[in-house]
């Protein structure tokens, strides 16, 4: 059966479509994020993770969302200019996204249902991360505060 995960797609920052299909056999860490969040500096810890990992088969999206007190309320180029100056993100942003709710991204009701987390199938807060495996399975969620370096050792399990 083919998995779901790799049916579902996104727009980048840069408006093109990107689906998941093209990720088969990438381990996949998907963050919702925020420019103005107190969690905020947790792009260089992702970055960081990026920069070690891409060459072993790692992917990071991130999904900029305005859900969570207003934190994200920027366009497309701002968003983009805080990451990339900012902290110097060169994984994958997409456009922003609503990670709860009905109007919630389809990728984001996914890994809610494959992996509820304590709330209940609701993302809490801004940088809750889902790793996904090579085979396109959700194995992970992490929470908001757990730090990107927290997660290498989950990393490190699937990429080897």
């Amino acid at each position: 059966m083919e998995n779901k995960f790799y049916s579902l797609s996104a727009t980048s920052l840069q408006g093109k479509e990107i689906s998941m299909d093209s990720l088969k056999g990438k381990t996949v860490l998907i963050v919702n994020t925020a420019s103005k969040c107190g969690l905020t500096p947790q792009f260089e810890g992702l970055e960081a993770l990026n920069q070690k990992y891409k060459d072993k088969g790692l992917v990071i999206l991130g999904f900029p969302c305005n859900q969570f007190a207003n934190q994200e309320p920027g366009d497309e180029k701002s968003i983009s200019e805080g990451c990339v100056l900012n902290y110097g993100v060169t994984f994958q942003m997409f456009s922003k996204v609503d990670v709860n709710g009905d109007s919630a991204h389809p990728l984001f009701k996914y890994l809610k249902k494959e992996l509820p987390g304590w709330l209940g199938g609701k993302v809490k807060w801004n940088f809750t991360k889902f790793l996904v495996d090579a085979s396109g399975k959700p194995v992970k969620r992490f929470a908001p505060t757990t730090k990107p370096e927290e997660i290498e050792k989950y990393l490190q399990k699937l990429l080897n």
